[in-house]
């Protein structure tokens, strides 16, 4: 939905957006405030990659234990 919003701005829309920001947060704040963003960003993405490996980890067990099964016994 963002994606195909973002198609549709055009050079006018992104300069009113830039402007309203610029005007809401001043230009001392405008880093601040990215770079805020970008560690809440990095942060989630973490939080996903660890959400995944969780995933792959439990899967992983029932793998082994279906390749135990089919290995024939050393007796």
């Amino acid at each position: 939905m963002i994606l195909s919003v973002l198609l549709f701005l055009g050079t006018e829309d992104v300069i009113l957006i830039a402007v309203v920001v610029l005007l809401l947060f001043g230009g001392k704040k405008i880093p601040e405030v990215m770079k805020s963003l970008g560690k809440g960003i990095k942060s989630f993405k973490d939080g996903m990659d660890g959400i995944e490996q969780e995933i792959k980890d439990t899967k992983q067990p029932d793998t082994v234990k279906e390749a135990e099964k089919d290995k024939p016994s050393e007796k």
